[in-house]
């Protein structure tokens, strides 16, 4: 007897159910002449209850589909396919468990489908199913992950607010688009007035907590998903405001100026105030103006300086 007698029927229904794939043949009709323990295991159906039938009439949701036309393929012009398994992510009513079943949360599947010769009969075709729901969570997980990881490279670490990369990044890109849409852009310099002293009298960890207060208060009154804060240095901020001339970014400055007087926190090395201020500038690109960042960035620091030398607590504009 050689090795191809010893593969009797027994040994062959031993070796497709111990596979971990779905196998499926079709016969030239699309009948299923083959469906094993897998496929029973994960579909709930056993291969009694479909061999013979149809095998688009077991799950009419896929007539017309991408599946449908490979097995055409196949059985027409011996042509195989696989299924992408980005556009097709679970095309068959398959589940891992009955839980599962019960929520409607199907395997994640790759699906192949594979002409066959048979002799002395027509073309047949293997449908084979992978289930690889692991590996799509490992790259769902992997994603996030780093998804995660760039947006804590761009957070400043106390604060949670945009860090200097973020701004950096961000003006440029602002910049950009008001060129091209001929529309202005505005940035304010923001800096917690006499902070030092701060530091000095109440402690560095009272001086984080100031710096968390204020910056959280700053963020909250933005209310445009397109302004952004970020934390610029040490005790100062800057916030960019797309699309807003310098009227409207004095406005915004103020309501955040006087936004920080309310929260009222005491500061015993201020001065008159007694309490925690900040100065503001604010500068502007008009439509279709040639200033590059560097010009933009350079007017705001000069109105931060006006601000803080006209006695601080205040707002100030400057054109670049």
């Amino acid at each position: 007897m050689d090795a191809v007698d010893a593969l009797h029927p027994g040994m062959l229904d031993s070796v497709l159910g111990a596979i971990d794939l779905g196998a499926v043949v079709l016969d030239n009709q699309r009948r299923v002449v083959l469906w094993n323990r897998w496929m029973a295991q994960h579909s709930g159906w056993p291969s009694t209850a479909v061999l013979g039938r149809d095998f688009f009439a077991l799950f009419p949701e896929l007539e017309g589909k991408r599946l449908d036309s490979a097995v055409l393929q196949a059985l027409r012009d011996n042509f195989p396919a696989v299924l992408s398994q980005t556009l097709h992510k679970a095309p068959i009513p398959l589940y891992a468990d009955r839980a599962a079943r019960i929520s409607g949360v199907r395997i994640q599947q790759a699906v192949a489908v594979t002409p066959l010769e048979v002799a002395g009969a027509a073309r047949h075709c293997l449908i084979q199913v992978s289930d690889v729901s692991v590996a799509v969570n490992r790259e769902r997980l992997l994603r996030e992950q780093a998804l995660e990881l760039r947006s804590l490279t761009f957070l400043d670490g106390l604060t949670g607010i945009a860090n200097r990369r973020h701004f950096d990044q961000a003006i440029e890109k602002e910049h950009r688009r008001a060129r091209r849409s001929a529309m202005p852009l505005s940035m304010l310099m923001i800096d917690i007035d006499f902070f030092k002293a701060y530091n000095d009298h109440y402690g560095h960890q009272q001086g984080d907590d100031t710096l968390i207060k204020v910056a959280g208060a700053l963020a909250a009154m933005l209310q445009r998903p397109m302004d952004l804060i970020a934390r610029y240095g040490g005790e100062e901020f800057a916030v960019i405001l797309p699309d807003m001339d310098s009227a409207g970014s004095a406005c915004v400055a103020e309501t955040l100026r006087q936004r920080v007087v309310r929260l009222a926190i005491p500061h015993a090395a201020a001065g008159g105030t007694r309490r925690v201020t900040i100065s503001v500038s604010v500068a502007t690109l008009a439509p279709h103006s040639a200033v590059e960042v560097a010009g933009l960035i350079g007017a705001a620091d000069r109105a931060l300086y006006t601000a803080k030398r006209s006695g601080r607590d205040r707002v100030a504009i400057d054109s670049p």
